[in-house]
């Protein structure tokens, strides 16, 4: 490499250097912070992610957060996944592994198993874009929106450079809400073993790790270089029994899980049926549609009818012929945090040529398999001819089930008396089938990148050309808990499975060998493939002049790149075809059955550092992309920075951006799902309302959600706008703050209910109506919306000193959302402010979060105490709530903020060795009550894109190296 000036570091850029390198750099000797403050400190120009530029002022430039390897290690953390919960910048939204345990059933959610997502400034995990040293890895082959972190060798990560800001005009399209890229070692000589344990204290979701890395050859004296690592990583199911927060009985509250399905089934009134027309409640709850004799007056009580059965709240759900009815906890039977298994793998070689040169090899592979869980079936008896659950699949008289039919009859007779009751008539009921067993659904995807390239100097300029091949291959299977319908249909039927068991009580042995015949485990549910083909280059240097400052700097590149995507959702099995109706309730996508498809891209791009003076300078760059589907864009890029004196620097930036519709929201096909939730009023009818049966007009709607895709979709455009300060008297205080704002017009979304309802002058034809008038159905499918508008500022703050013959720091890191609005339309005025207030599935907008952390460092110990907050917020108001007829005894509209804490310790006394323990959620708080509807989030009572539900665990990683 030719030899390259070396500028003395200032105060401002030591300071900043030396919090971010923290708590590594606390293991340092107390005095080198003294031999700092009296001899002159140089730096290496280095190039980080948002610019192609080298330069030594980065961190003071720009908005960008490094979180080095030991930060990452003292705080227990062992995946990206964990990593971005921890980081304020990313959103709340429901990209993990926890957060997306929603029903799959829900056409935006549908294939989203096994994935992990980034969310910066919760813009979503498809507007940020997700970089392996630099260059980018495939999305996910479900759905092809987002990358999966899961896939990222996380053993082999160096640091991670998370840039705060939008940055489409140096990577192009994704990169709205930020950059984050993901960084591992360029090149490594010896042997390092790593194992881990994290262990919680009240059992379940215990995560285990171990990695090797090993390499050789000196890349100066030998010419090369060669390494590789291998990571394996578990994570175990943690089930809502093993934590007593996850529990939707609290009606007094606001919550009530909303299900009549229960273990012990209940009597529904299907025309045909035992009841003929309706009951009348002799003391005067009117007419009764759902009826569980347990909860009857003299009944055992729904309580005593199997685990995680309670009364059903009718009042909370408007629902008085449901007075006699029973509930069941189906959210507490989903799993807290879904099992994984995965093995990730990374290796890379490097040979110079000549001096000046080098020739580089890096291939990325993964396997993960994930295991998504859901309640059991819910069956529910219908008295259409050509339903599944016919009227041939109730529950019938015969010698067999006499006992039981009578034991139900009697108890109806002997309350509401005989009239309109038919002995002999079948039962239809509402069952939750607990002998069915939990649904299951597990996924492996295989994900690998292979980069070669070349890299070098020529003159004073560097370049840098590769060439890429990414490809990320999911297949989802039923595991368990699904059946086809026709063998399903035949063990209902002839009475062979009783839905009215007692705890205690088991099905017959022929019952469960018919329900074994009719299982589907292990067919074929879906898959997919995402790749993405990348030739890029890249040349910076300087321009041999300056103006009245340093030289002038420039950066150009060009790319082309080819994307690719294929789903496959038809399946066929001994000429049956394969649907939700066939195989009953299992979330098969044969509409989005999609052949490869492609596009091209072609880029170029340029950036230019202007130094005008000193003190002041700009950056200014430009993208433009040409796509041969979508046409063209250019993406510009302003920045500048103006240091008055040594110690203090303004920023700011302007930017614009895009993002193209991925494959899946272009072709996805059409899906028709029953809407469940008992929110829904004919807006027609019903202007503005909430639903109230005693109001006319007001009743309860439950049609048909129609969702997919449409070809024509167009990108998404936005502007990022930012504004801040760094200030750095000295190495031991730095503090930056950073407004921005972040406004996406045309953005591609599923229209959610509330829009649709809210907006239905404009949106009148997405209601669909039969001859009579009545909703049938409601268009969901993507449209280009009129956009978001948010607005923020990020606060990081260091201060270190010494102490007890140690170092110290304590640092605080902030992020404030002022403002978060959405317009149904371009030519529409914004929403009011949505932060501090729920929001349901995506992402939840909290005014205020913060970490504050304290490290000291003496010797070979380094301890570390941080505080991990998150704000409270506007509860979602139940529906009794919402209509103004039903106030719980103790709703209370305001959510609790989260605080934890969490405590490390670093020993490294040992030749070779490493030890380090965590104590991670030290006060083992719960997370807070929240009353949102469980039917739409994951989470029975508590939320889980704000609240870790595995409480106080121990962390426990060792470390040797051999030499």
């Amino acid at each position: 490499m030719a030899s390259r000036h070396k500028p003395v570091l200032r105060h401002l850029t030591l300071a900043l250097l030396s919090a971010l390198a923290l708590p590594a750099i606390a293991q340092q000797q107390a005095g080198d912070d003294n031999k700092t403050e009296k001899q002159t400190r140089t730096l290496d120009t280095v190039t980080v992610t948002g610019s192609r530029i080298k330069r030594t002022d980065v961190e003071a430039a720009l908005p960008i957060t490094i979180v080095q390897k030991a930060a990452i290690e003292a705080q227990g953390i062992t995946s990206a996944e964990q990593l971005l919960q921890f980081l304020n910048v990313a959103g709340n939204g429901a990209d993990g592994m926890v957060s997306a345990s929603v029903d799959m059933d829900l056409g935006e959610l549908r294939g989203t198993a096994g994935v992990s997502g980034a969310n910066l400034r919760g813009q979503g995990s498809d507007a940020t874009l997700v970089l392996l040293n630099g260059r980018r890895v495939a999305t996910h082959g479900l759905r092809g929106q987002a990358v999966d972190l899961n896939s990222i060798p996380f053993a082999a990560i160096e640091r991670v450079e998370v840039l705060r800001d939008g940055a489409s005009a140096m990577y192009g399209t994704d990169a709205i809400g930020g950059v984050i890229n993901f960084i591992t070692r360029s090149d490594y000589q010896g042997i390092v073993v790593n194992a881990g344990l994290d262990v919680t204290q009240e059992g379940g979701g215990n995560i285990y790790t171990s990695s090797i890395l090993a390499g050789t050859g000196d890349l100066e004296a030998d010419g090369w270089n060669v390494w590789g690592t291998v990571n394996y990583r578990r994570s175990e199911i943690l089930r809502s029994h093993q934590r007593d927060f996850a529990n939707s009985f609290q009606p007094d509250r606001g919550v009530s899980p909303d299900t009549r399905g229960t273990p012990f089934a209940t009597v529904t009134n299907a025309a045909g049926g035992i009841i003929q027309g309706g009951l009348t409640d002799p003391a005067g709850g009117g007419a009764q549609r759902f009826i569980n004799i347990l909860n009857l007056p003299g009944g055992a009580g729904c309580a005593n009818g199997g685990d995680n059965m309670g009364p059903y709240d009718y009042r909370l759900w408007d629902s008085a012929s449901s007075k006699y009815a029973c509930a069941w906890d189906y959210p507490a039977a989903q799993p807290l945090q879904q099992p994984l298994e995965g093995v990730q793998a990374l290796g890379r070689a490097t040979f110079k040529i000549g001096a000046n040169h080098k020739f580089y090899a890096e291939l990325m592979a993964s396997q993960v398999k994930s295991q998504r869980e859901y309640e059991p079936l819910q069956l529910t008896s219908s008295a259409s001819a050509t339903a599944v659950l016919d009227p041939s699949t109730w529950y019938p008289l015969n010698s067999q089930t006499r006992a039981t039919y009578d034991k139900i009859f009697n108890a109806l007779t002997n309350y509401f008396g005989p009239a309109n009751l038919v002995y002999g008539n079948k039962i239809p009921y509402r069952w939750r089938c607990v002998a069915c067993g939990p649904r299951q659904i597990e996924t492996t995807t295989k994900a690998f990148r292979l980069l070669a390239g070349v890299e070098g100097s020529i003159g004073n300029w560097d370049y840098d050309v590769g060439l890429s091949h990414a490809s990320n291959k999911a297949e989802s299977v039923l595991a368990g808990g699904y059946y086809f319908s026709s063998g399903l249909k035949q063990a209902l039927g002839s009475g062979l499975l009783n839905p009215f068991l007692m705890p205690g009580e088991q099905q017959s042995a022929e019952g469960m060998a018919a329900l074994q015949a009719a299982s589907a485990t292990g067919v074929h549910l879906y898959g997919g493939e995402s790749a993405v083909t990348t030739l890029d280059a890249s040349f910076s240097g300087g321009l041999g002049f300056s103006l009245w400052g340093e030289e002038v700097q420039l950066a150009t590149g060009v790319e082309a790149r080819r994307e690719e995507y294929k789903f496959g959702g038809v399946q066929v099995l001994n000429g049956l075809p394969l649907n939700y109706n066939t195989l009953y309730q299992a979330p098969f996508d044969d509409t989005s059955e999609l052949p490869k498809v492609t596009r091209d891209v072609k880029a170029l791009y340029v950036e230019a550092y202007v130094p005008i003076v000193k003190g002041f300078d700009v950056t200014l760059a430009v993208r433009r992309d040409q796509y041969d589907t979508f046409g063209g864009t250019t993406n510009p890029k302003y920045a500048f920075k103006w240091q008055p004196v040594e110690s203090l620097a303004f920023r700011g930036a302007y930017s614009t951006g895009f993002k193209v519709p991925e494959f899946t929201k272009l072709f996805a096909g059409v899906n028709r799902v029953e809407y469940f939730g008992r929110d829904l009023v004919d807006p027609a009818s019903c202007p503005g309302g909430s639903v109230n049966s005693t109001i006319p007009g007001c009743d309860l709607i439950q049609p048909t959600i129609i969702t997919g895709g449409k070809i024509d979709l167009q990108p998404e455009e936005s502007t990022q706008k930012s504004l801040g300060a760094v200030f750095a008297p000295n190495s031991r205080f730095n503090i930056s703050v950073d407004w921005w704002e972040i406004e996406r017009t045309n953005t591609i979304r599923v229209p959610n209910l509330a829009t649709l309802t809210a907006n239905y002058a404009l949106f009148g034809e997405n209601w669909i109506r039969d001859s009579s008038g009545k909703v049938i159905a409601i268009d969901q499918r993507y449209i280009n919306s009129g956009g978001t508008l948010t607005r923020g500022v990020e606060l990081d703050a260091n201060v270190n000193g010494e102490l007890a013959g140690g170092r110290w720091q304590v640092n605080l890191n902030g992020s404030y959302i002022d403002t978060f609005k959405e317009r149904s339309l371009a030519n529409e005025p914004y929403s009011s402010n949505k932060v501090g207030e729920y929001v349901r599935f995506y992402n939840l907008p909290l005014k205020w979060k913060h970490t504050l952390g304290f490290t000291w460092a003496k010797g070979d110990w380094v301890h570390t105490l941080t505080q991990v907050h998150r704000a409270g917020y506007k509860d979602e108001e139940p529906v009794s709530v919402e209509g103004g007829f039903y106030t719980p005894t103790n709703w209370n509209p305001d959510v609790d903020s989260y605080t934890t804490y969490n405590y490390s310790l670093t020993w490294s006394g040992m030749k070779n060795t490493k030890i380090s323990f965590a104590l991670r959620n030290l006060l083992n708080t719960d997370p807070p009550f929240t009353a949102h509807q469980v039917d739409f989030a994951s989470g029975a009572a508590w939320e889980p894109r704000v609240a870790d539900p595995r409480g106080r665990s121990f962390n426990l990683m060792v470390e040797y190296k051999f030499h």
